[in-house]
């Protein structure tokens, strides 16, 4: 089974599919492309700016005024190990700057989004990877289980 990250290799690259039927990402989403790229945690910036007028302790103005935050979502406190869906494929393109072009091939991978759950939504209202948990969802994702094979049906089981 292929791993989104493998340790051994720090050429990779990665993006999030929030539209997978889309005729740029339909050709990855057959089960020979699935992955599973395992996480303890993920994070969003959130989606409300902190106030400009924010100050440390001392009145001087806060780094973080007028920025957004950073938020970690894990499953639990102690943080177990879980998997995002992904898709992953060998690119044969160029990488790094025009000046220091970084030949490939790279494997890289993305990994797939769904409308954010009741915690994450009041921080970033977008998206949020799609979680898997248990081994019969890893399962049901790498072979594409389901009538027709589909993201959807897959993911849902």
């Amino acid at each position: 089974m292929p791993w989104a990250a493998e340790p051994k290799r720090d050429r990779r690259l990665n993006a999030n599919v929030r539209n997978p039927a889309s005729p740029h990402w339909r050709r990855w989403t057959q089960a020979a492309n699935r992955c599973l790229v395992p996480a303890t945690s993920f994070s969003e910036y959130n989606d409300k700016a902190n106030p400009t007028s924010l100050q440390n302790p001392d009145g001087t103005p806060h780094p973080m005024a007028g920025k957004k935050d950073v938020v970690w979502f894990a499953r639990d406190r102690s943080r177990p190990m879980f998997s995002f869906a992904g898709i992953w494929t060998e690119w044969g393109g160029e990488r790094g700057t025009k000046s220091k072009p970084i030949p490939g091939p790279d494997l890289i991978y993305a990994f797939l989004t769904c409308p954010p759950n009741a915690k994450v939504a009041p921080v970033h209202a977008k998206a949020m990877p799609v979680i898997l948990t248990t081994p019969e969802e890893y399962d049901a994702w790498m072979r594409a289980v389901g009538r027709g094979g589909t993201i959807a049906e897959a993911v849902a089981g």
